[in-house]
């Protein structure tokens, strides 16, 4: 789960959250024998409610500036008709895909959603840990493809929403694979896998919705039984402020890229994997 939810959409989902975690608090300590990681949380609602309160100028910037802009040169307009939307489904997936794939192997990128892998334990609170500069970080230029070959901005951004909202539920150790549908859908197994610091698990299972796409481009992996997940960031980050968690990569960056000698340089490291 990324940017660009909306605010009536999230306060739509409010009630739902909260009953969703006070539920799954009741069956982690139940089946784990151990207490909930309330703290974790708390933590997540923090860095989550910042991201909401940032992502009043990333959406005005983001959907309000350059997805009009691009709209005003694109190159065909979608008729209304049935078959743009399995299409806009599909193309954002594929877009999503890469984007999610970029926000890992990219530095700049990883700044920012390096915030969503945070946590050290994997429940559903860890879905609203997310960053709060995507503008900085460029996510939003994956998705602009779609605009300009004509799919209007509201609704390539509303695909995209459903897409991430669908992605809630999937942050739980809780729920066990599900059969057929590993390897096809985007699924809690699956995204454990993708939140694992493991190193067979590392850079897998970049889909939305969908594993189609990474079963094409070999970045899927199934969650294999008797390894122990390890969630959280290669070199965790402990910190309890929510302000350090979304920062720290951030600061890195910055760090690394102060060190280097020329423009041609920095722009290497700013672009490079992360480090």
């Amino acid at each position: 789960m990324e940017q660009f939810l909306s605010n009536p959409q999230l306060l739509f989902f409010i009630p739902l959250i909260l009953v969703a975690i006070l539920v799954e608090s009741f069956l982690y300590k139940k089946r784990y024998k151990k207490p909930y990681p309330w703290l974790e949380s708390g933590i997540s609602l923090g860095v989550g409610l910042g991201h909401q309160l940032t992502g009043v100028v990333n959406r005005l910037l983001i959907q309000g500036v350059m997805a009009s802009f691009v709209w005003n040169y694109r190159i065909f307009t979608m008729p209304d008709v049935w078959w743009i939307y399995p299409a806009l489904f599909f193309g954002l997936e594929f877009c999503y895909y890469w984007y999610h794939r970029a926000s890992h192997e990219v530095f700049l990128l990883w700044a920012t959603h390096s915030t969503h892998h945070s946590p050290n334990e994997m429940t559903l609170s860890a879905a609203y840990r997310l960053g709060w500069m995507p503008f900085l970080s460029f996510t939003w230029v994956f998705f602009l493809p779609l605009v300009f070959i004509g799919f209007s901005p509201i609704a390539v951004f509303t695909m995209l929403s459903i897409n991430l909202m669908y992605q809630f539920w999937l942050h739980t150790k809780l729920i066990d694979k599900l059969g057929f549908l590993e390897g096809l859908m985007n699924t809690p197994s699956a995204h454990r896998v993708h939140h694992a610091s493991n190193p067979q698990y590392l850079d897998k299972n970049y889909g939305g919705i969908l594993m189609i796409f990474d079963r094409f481009f070999n970045t899927y992996a199934k969650e294999e039984e008797g390894v122990e997940i390890v969630y959280g960031l290669t070199h965790p980050n402990y910190s309890k402020n929510p302000v350090e968690v979304v920062f720290h990569v951030w600061r890195e960056l910055i760090a690394k890229t102060s060190q280097k000698n020329g423009l041609r340089e920095k722009l290497r490291l700013i672009f490079s994997p992360p480090q």
